[in-house]
């Protein structure tokens, strides 16, 4: 089931404010201006959490119970089991290019820590790697729903989803980070000491995608704010002007790169999964 969330309900989860119970249509044009970024960037920001995240009713209780990490689930239950990601890639919806493309995404996330990525066998749990025209999304995390009985139940689909505009390497990487459990770089509880929010020059109505987590709901994996992490907002995103949304506090920084993992992101990614795997370094 996909959700697509009201700002009462966003509102509701990150903030001590009174609830605005209004619902906002999320179609909108927006502005990019870094060439580093191009226009897979763009496709992102749409109408999903945060723009690119698809929640469940779980996931949306994970974030209600404070199960998320900096940006990565602290819920082991949504993390995917044996270190390995089960995938099924919708061929007919992608050119022998684009899948070469999902497939070096898969192994530049391998390469860099304990995960392995395999085709699905018969009708096992995984996560459906599809063409739709609607833009880059995913679900957070393993998308298998614990009803209140305690049984576990199989939503219909898992998904990633890549657009014809999705297809630069590092937005093919953010998409399955996503999928791995980590939310975006800019939502952390500490962000203010890192970046400002130029909250006029954003679309009214989608604020809530800046909003911050409390300091309740997130920790760190001892790894510092990352300007330069693929899981980043750029500085234009959901721009009503062209302007800037998100100023660095830093000077000489880059946001919003989609060129690959970071140093750190591959450092949180291995402190999520690999721990406790002998084989892994975590000097990166």
């Amino acid at each position: 089931m996909i959700l697509k969330l009201s700002v009462f309900l966003i509102l509701s989860v990150f903030s001590n404010a009174a609830p605005v119970a209004e619902e906002y249509n999320l179609s909108f044009n927006v502005f990019l201006n870094d060439d580093d970024m191009g226009s897979s960037t763009d496709a992102e920001l749409g109408e999903y959490f945060e723009g690119d995240m698809v929640l469940s009713s779980a996931q949306l209780r994970s974030i209600q119970n404070a199960d998320i990490e900096r940006n990565g689930l602290r819920n082991n239950s949504k993390r995917w089991p044996n270190r390995t990601v089960v995938y099924h890639i919708v061929e007919d919806d992608f050119g022998e290019k684009e899948v070469k493309m999902i497939e070096e995404a898969m192994a530049d996330i391998a390469n860099k820590s304990c995960l392995t990525f395999r085709s699905r066998k018969n009708n096992e749990h995984a996560v459906i790697i599809q063409g739709s025209e609607n833009g880059c999304y995913s679900n957070v995390g393993l998308n298998i729903d614990e009803h209140e009985s305690g049984e576990e139940e199989e939503e219909t689909r898992q998904v990633l989803n890549l657009a014809k505009g999705c297809f630069k390497h590092g937005t093919v990487v953010h998409e399955m980070l996503h999928t791995l459990g980590f939310y975006h770089m800019q939502s952390t509880y500490d962000r203010d000491d890192f970046v400002e929010i130029v909250w006029e020059n954003i679309i009214s109505g989608v604020e809530h995608n800046f909003a911050k987590y409390t300091v309740d709901t997130v920790t760190d994996f001892g790894v510092q704010y990352d300007y330069d992490s693929v899981m980043h907002y750029p500085e234009t995103a959901f721009t009503k002007n062209g302007n800037k949304t998100i100023i660095p506090l830093k000077e000489n920084v880059k946001i919003g790169q989609r060129k690959g993992l970071s140093e750190r992101d591959i450092l949180k990614l291995n402190k999520m999964y690999c721990e406790d795997d002998e084989s892994i370094s975590f000097m990166v």
